[in-house]
């Protein structure tokens, strides 16, 4: 089991839901925390509700120099954790562009631009913790999901490929696949959501994850398999069963 007292983390996608929930417990297991994400007094209260310490850097992930300039400030951590993202439903007879970048932009590309802050670092010192968060639904694509699934599938297929690369180094790399969790952003959704999980319930799993020398954790369980299988079945089978009518 990993030990976080006194471990720096750099949670990059604070403000609230999952990533507020996951610094309540990082922090309660000890961990100095560095809290980042586009709003300031949410941050804050953020802060002042941790039991340890912490501290704030406002960052738009989607601003090449906003990132640069918070990575300087922040300086060297043991360990990034990016929760970061934004999601709209869309379907491509309802395409709407500034949606569908931005999705790509934060999701994805945002992981990029603060990658690359963090990992040349690590690297060099052969030592350090990256925490990725995909979604079960980037496994396939699925219908009304223009955007997101795309942008989480790009992030599952990064973690692969620095998992690939330094899983005999001394920094880790963790991916973290959940299901539906109760958010402002699942809020938008109109559909039913099986498995629905409080932000909390979610970070406790995470939590868990990051204690271990697992690389992918897909949860919840049941859910995560179907999805998982779903890779298997021939593309004729899978639209018929997944796509709208």
């Amino acid at each position: 089991m990993r030990d976080f007292a006194g471990k720096r983390y750099w949670i990059v996608g604070a403000s609230d839901g999952l990533g507020a929930a996951l610094a309540h417990k990082l922090s309660a297991r000890g961990a100095v925390l560095v809290l980042s994400a586009r709003s300031e007094d949410k941050l804050a209260a953020l802060a002042a509700d941790l039991p340890g310490p912490s501290e704030v850097r406002v960052m738009d992930v989607t601003d090449d120099g906003s990132v640069a300039e918070a990575a300087g400030i922040v300086g060297p951590v043991d360990g990034l954790v990016y929760l970061a993202g934004v999601y709209w439903p869309m379907r491509a007879q309802d395409w709407v562009a500034e949606q569908a970048t931005a999705m790509a932009d934060a999701n994805f590309t945002g992981l990029v631009r603060v990658l690359g802050q963090v990992v040349p670092d690590m690297v060099a010192r052969d030592d350090g913790h990256i925490v990725v968060t995909g979604s079960l639904s980037g496994f396939r694509g699925l219908p009304g999901t223009i955007g997101y699934v795309a942008s989480k599938a790009g992030v599952m297929a990064l973690a692969e490929s620095l998992h690939a690369d330094l899983h005999r180094s001394g920094v880790q790399v963790q991916l973290a696949n959940p299901g539906f969790i109760r958010t402002r952003l699942t809020e938008k959704n109109d559909f039913s959501m099986p498995f629905l999980m409080d932000p909390e319930e979610a970070a406790e799993i995470i939590l868990r994850h990051m204690g271990t020398r697992r690389f992918a954790r897909s949860f919840p369980t049941l859910f995560g398999w179907i999805f998982r299988l779903s890779r298997l079945l021939p593309e004729s089978v899978y639209v018929r069963i997944f796509a709208r009518p």
